[in-house]
């Protein structure tokens, strides 16, 4: 249209080719003035400024582009007050946009998940193990047999995080001496199957099975457990953040969809033997979706030489008897208590 505008100006005039164009005779003049006899000289023109009289230097842009390398997640205004930048905010946030250091929204929980799954790939096996009890009332399918049958309504879960290895035994009450027994059968295990603990850490919650009495001023019997072996460390969650126990009660939700929705027992007995067939499935057998749809015993094959075969094999306890039994050993003589009647 411009061109045409300009040939016909050539020809007939400004005024006439304004009048027939519908614009101003000014607005031929410009596109006259600007015709060079080329389709780009009546392309428009950048109207931005050519000079900036309040652009900072490359020196200043430099020490706002360094602290945003040193603290990516801080604002503008944040920046500004904690590094004593002398500019303002729009300033900050303008040279931060330019060079693609804005800061990003807070990160979704899917992505969250799998930035933790790539950093515990890269742990050693058994460098975390996280432990919790489950409360297994609240399973509808459950809940009769474990009227109905007498069958344990507490489950306590181990599992190491890097390789998924899982632990699992039962009781019919959540107390300090079953997760001190839980606990020294899974390091007995694990030492019998020539795994070192020496850089171990246990992680729980802060119930009153690991921790004991709040009031407490030295370690709980659990902790006393763990820290037995030379190198082991039992930490606890801060409050209220269970996301910390992702690991064990992502466990508690499969096996409430894998097995307890699912089987049914004629005993204890048979429970027993179902959730130690359990076991053997998850340990050995089941992928895993979030470790690369591989298996925990596939896991500990890469990250140990030669490991023992037992290792993925844990024994199931029904803990309340094992207490029962070391009660119930002879005494040794001496001034110990007798047994119980």
């Amino acid at each position: 249209m411009r061109l045409s505008l300009v040939q016909f100006a050539r020809v007939n005039g400004v005024k006439p080719a304004a009048r027939a164009f519908g614009c101003q005779p000014k607005t031929v003049r410009k596109w006259l003035a600007r015709f060079d006899g080329t389709l780009d000289s009546l392309a428009e023109r950048s109207r931005a400024p050519k000079h900036h009289p309040r652009r900072i230097s490359k020196e200043d842009e430099s020490k706002i582009i360094r602290a945003a390398h040193r603290l990516p997640t801080w604002g503008s205004r944040r920046l500004k007050r904690d590094c004593n930048l002398a500019y303002s905010p729009k300033t900050i946030a303008r040279v931060r946009r330019e060079r693609g250091l804005a800061r990003k929204w807070k990160r979704k929980k899917h992505e969250t998940k799998r930035y933790l799954r790539e950093v515990k790939r890269d742990w050693r096996a058994f460098q975390q193990i996280d432990i919790d009890t489950k409360h297994l009332v609240d399973i509808p399918e459950y809940w009769p047999q474990i009227q109905d049958l007498d069958l344990p309504p507490w489950q306590y879960t181990a599992r190491d995080v890097s390789t998924g290895a899982l632990f699992i035994a039962f009781a019919e009450e959540r107390s300090l001496a079953c997760a001190e027994l839980f606990a020294a059968k899974i390091i007995e295990h694990l030492e019998m199957c020539r795994v070192s603990l020496a850089q171990t850490t246990w992680q729980s919650d802060n119930g009153s099975e690991f921790i004991g009495s709040w009031q407490a001023k030295d370690d709980s019997a659990f902790t006393k457990t763990i820290e037995a072996t030379p190198g082991q460390t039992h930490r606890t969650i801060p409050p209220g953040q269970h996301r910390f126990q992702a690991d064990v009660e992502t466990v508690h939700e499969i096996m409430e969809k894998e097995f307890y929705m699912i089987e049914k027992f004629k005993d204890r007995s048979d429970f027993i033997q179902k959730a130690q067939e359990y076991l053997y499935y998850f340990n050995i057998a089941r992928t895993n979706s979030a470790k690369e749809n591989k298996t925990p015993w596939q896991l500990l094959k890469e990250k140990f030489e030669n490991p023992h075969p037992c290792i993925p094999a844990f024994r199931v306890y029904y803990l309340d008897l094992l207490h029962e039994n070391l009660l119930h050993k002879s005494s040794s003589g001496g001034y110990d208590v007798g047994v119980l009647p």
